[in-house]
């Protein structure tokens, strides 16, 4: 029987296609890759479809973060329709070197949301540690979403307890949004989803959303 390679594809949602290291990621306390964000991005895609609603694939947000003329930038960023979208959400990566993939070692999230005209950063680090970068992706959007757009860093987002649950913080921040989207509930304009996600993105609750990713992936799979 051939031995099961790290390399080795095993399962495709949507246009993701994770490989067999991906549940070992799963499996213990590392530090969240691009695929397995990217796939939970779709999954959410899936739970809440929406025309309104872009959730932006890492790489894609990473591209945007590090293009280097404005030409190539309009070029990629106009098919994304973002004038159209009232909430998009972007992973954050700290990596700058367009040479390394799966580089880095924080991620973070921002968020636009149309009705408030703001960007809104979200980093779970305690000092907010992707600030820089969050605010190079904004730069770069803000005239293709919304005129006179501003930016917010979230002074109440949820707080890691380690050095590598920050992409799960990502996944979690990021369902609740949508849930908060998407309820039925009067929303205050001046907090946002603020309060949902105080509420809802607690330790233990980022802590059980690896083994929950997990799980969805082994059932996509047919695996008990």
């Amino acid at each position: 029987m051939e031995k099961e390679k790290p390399n080795d594809k095993i399962l495709s949602y949507n246009d993701v296609v994770l490989r067999r290291s991906d549940l070992d990621i799963l499996s213990g306390r590392y530090f969240l890759n691009d695929r397995i964000i990217e796939f939970y991005f779709s999954y959410l895609t899936s739970c809440y479809p929406s025309e309104d609603i872009l959730l932006v694939p890492p790489s894609i947000s990473f591209w945007i973060k590090e293009c280097p003329d404005s030409a190539s930038l309009k070029d990629f960023v106009e098919p994304l329709h973002l004038s159209t979208k009232k909430l998009i959400i972007f992973p954050i990566n700290d990596n700058e070197d367009v040479t390394r993939a799966e580089g880095g070692s924080h991620w973070s999230l921002l968020v636009f949301e149309r009705d408030t005209n703001a960007f809104v950063h979200h980093d779970s680090s305690k000092s907010s540690f992707n600030t820089a970068d969050a605010k190079r992706v904004y730069k770069a959007v803000a005239s293709y979403t919304s005129s006179r757009a501003t930016y917010l860093d979230c002074p109440s987002s949820p707080k890691q307890v380690n050095g590598y649950d920050c992409g799960l913080y990502v996944t979690a921040i990021s369902r609740s949004i949508c849930e908060w989207y998407f309820s039925e509930a009067p929303k205050d304009v001046e907090d946002l989803w603020f309060p949902t996600i105080t509420e809802q993105v607690t330790p233990s609750l980022v802590s059980n959303m690896r083994r929950e990713i997990l799980e969805l992936v082994r059932s996509l799979m047919g695996m008990p």
